[in-house]
């Protein structure tokens, strides 16, 4: 698949098929590709809790707060949460403070979410929870910050990708079908003229 097509299927899924069980070994798989990827001063001070087993993800699902353009809609919708989790954590004893690091955090977290579109899956990257209630709930060691949770399964929903005409509405939204519309600005739209 060209790079394109593998970002354009990268959506930030919602619902996901419940039957589907997503393993570890994937999970790790999707971890690795992170060691690779560039850190600042290449620190490298993020590590990842794996979540794909039901009592796990029972203990982290209630605890995300997914679609905020879609209130009051309940997202995920009964019966289609993720299989699995990918919680990404902070190490305060090895760097300096977390606010130098929010560009890895994104780097990674793109990295793992091409990496599921790559394998067949989808994810969704969450960053609508409470660090103190999601530690708890890991039992995470007091030096590990969950600074972003990406929920990863096998995706069951239609995402479309439309144009969007300049000055329009970019919140995303759902037809009487539940197809999800994402908006996007056009390439020319965001290329800066040169003066």
């Amino acid at each position: 698949m060209e790079f394109i097509e593998l970002n354009k299927k990268n959506r930030s899924y919602r619902n996901y098929d419940a039957t589907y069980t997503v393993t570890e070994e994937q999970l790790k798989k999707l971890v690795e590709l992170t060691r690779f990827c560039p850190s600042s001063v290449n620190m490298q001070p993020l590590k990842y809790y794996l979540s794909c087993d039901s009592a796990t993800n029972a203990r982290i699902q209630p605890l995300t707060k997914w679609a905020r353009a879609l209130q009051p809609m309940e997202i995920p919708r009964p019966g289609h949460c993720p299989t699995a989790f990918i919680v990404i954590c902070y190490d305060e004893t090895i760097g300096p403070g977390v606010e130098r690091f929010w560009k890895d955090v994104g780097i990674v977290a793109q990295t793992i979410v091409l990496g599921a579109v790559e394998m067949g899956l989808g994810g969704c990257m969450i960053g609508n929870f409470s660090p103190a209630r999601i530690s708890a709930a890991l039992e995470l060691s007091d030096t590990l910050r969950p600074v972003l949770i990406i929920a990863i399964g096998k995706p069951q929903e239609s995402i479309v990708l439309l144009d969007a005409p300049l000055g329009s509405n970019l919140n995303y939204f759902r037809d009487e079908q539940d197809v999800h519309y994402v908006p996007k600005r056009t390439l020319s739209e965001i290329l800066i003229n040169k003066r």
